[in-house]
């Protein structure tokens, strides 16, 4: 059916040679969920949705018998610098594996997020690879390589000595994967980042600082907010990385745009995020392939970490907390974004929740006023897949087309 589908739709580059009326079973505009819809596209972009659009003369004319038209799903926390750990683990990754390969593995990983039907990501750190992420993103805006649409972090930033490799002799400097900063450094940090091509900012609120230890408190309140002050005043949103209740509360208290993982979070610092209109990215993949990678099957019980996040999960959803879709993916395999949507539908969002998380929230919280909908004068990110995702969720592993700014790829 893919090849059909670009026999139908293959024009010359740029754009659409003419107008596309596409004409599916039903249609999620990212909101709810719409039959007897039809969506015409022109050049790059949607002209019109609705019941009753009719193709202008000399338009194409897509039948899509059986199959949902989606706006393009946006991927909230990746890291395509980084492959699945049980393949080469963190810390080799980042001290061993060459920039070059690093590069050429994330172009590959790149095109298999866009073919999952994400055709926006936000890379939340290249851990180690430098400001590889802001090449790689021009690549793709220039056509060199497919992929999503990025917003990049470059670096991330973390409190000096917190994060790592670790294990080597003190003193001896060991490249880190991201910045290290404390103090007055660390709005400086943000402002270099940002100077260097960053979309948006990442800091690390908490992490442990030894091997075996739990996560603790690294950034002060001060310093959380003079860089995420630094951040605002230069148009970027903030994503914290923040598990313990400690640490989110300052990022919370700081204004982080969202919040990375939550794992800790107890029902008083998830009822303060949804006082302050945080979005909380709950990143349940991760844990799970984690557990996997040591040894767990998915039988229940489960073990502590993914009993943590589940539990963490549910007092967020019972606050009333906005949840980003956002799996943490590198840690788990790049095209396999779908993971996580099936999880949150595991613990307890229905799809069609999961599918306004990954289009219209994710839109809303990092400032993406021209996707996330299917809506005239919108981009035309559209993905078509196999089924009914508002029902079976697992449907959107079955892409049948996936068309970026009106082009088929």
């Amino acid at each position: 059916m893919r090849i059909l589908m670009i026999l139908l739709l293959a024009t010359a580059a740029p754009a659409l040679a003419e107008p596309t009326l596409l004409k599916p079973a039903r249609v999620f505009d990212g909101e709810v969920m719409q039959t007897g819809w039809q969506v015409l596209v022109d050049g790059d972009r949607i002209v019109a949705a609705g019941a009753g659009v009719a193709a202008p003369a000399g338009a194409k004319i897509v039948e899509l018998p059986g199959a949902t038209l989606l706006p393009g799903l946006i991927e909230g926390h990746t890291h395509l610098f980084l492959h699945p750990y049980n393949e080469t683990k963190w810390d080799d990754q980042v001290l061993h594996e060459p920039l070059a390969l690093r590069t050429a593995r994330a172009t590959v990983s790149a095109r298999k997020t866009l073919m999952a039907g994400f055709t926006t990501a936000r890379d939340l750190g290249t851990e180690g690879a430098g400001y590889a992420d802001v090449g790689l993103k021009a690549a793709i805006d220039q056509g060199i390589v497919p992929g999503p649409r990025l917003i990049v972090v470059t670096r991330a930033i973390v409190a000096t000595g917190a994060y790592g490799p670790k294990g080597f002799e003190p003193g001896i400097a060991i490249p880190q994967g991201a910045e290290e900063a404390s103090g007055e450094g660390v709005a400086a940090a943000a402002r270099r980042q940002i100077a260097a091509g960053a979309d948006a900012v990442k800091l690390y609120a908490d992490y442990h600082w030894g091997p075996g230890e739990p996560s603790r408190p690294t950034f002060s309140q001060a310093e959380l907010t003079s860089a995420i002050a630094a951040a605002h005043d230069a148009g970027r949103r903030v994503a914290v990385h923040a598990s313990t209740p400690v640490g989110m509360r300052r990022a919370i208290v700081a204004g982080a745009d969202t919040i990375e993982h939550g794992s800790e979070g107890d029902a008083a610092v998830f009822k303060l995020m949804r006082e302050r209109g945080n979005v909380l990215c709950p990143t349940l993949a991760a844990g799970d392939a984690i557990a996997r990678y040591r040894g767990w099957n998915g039988a229940e019980p489960a073990p502590p970490g993914v009993k943590d996040d589940r539990e963490a999960f549910r007092l967020a959803r019972a606050a009333g907390v906005a949840i980003c879709m956002g799996g943490d993916v590198g840690v788990f395999s790049h095209g396999d974004n779908a993971r996580e949507m099936e999880l949150l539908v595991a613990n307890g969002m229905s799809p069609v929740e999961v599918l306004r998380a990954a289009t219209t929230v994710n839109a809303r919280a990092f400032g993406l006023d021209d996707r996330g909908r299917i809506a005239p004068g919108l981009l035309a990110d559209l993905v078509v897949v196999s089924g009914d995702p508002g029902r079976d969720i697992a449907a959107v592993r079955q892409v049948t087309m996936v068309m970026k700014g009106g082009i088929v790829q």
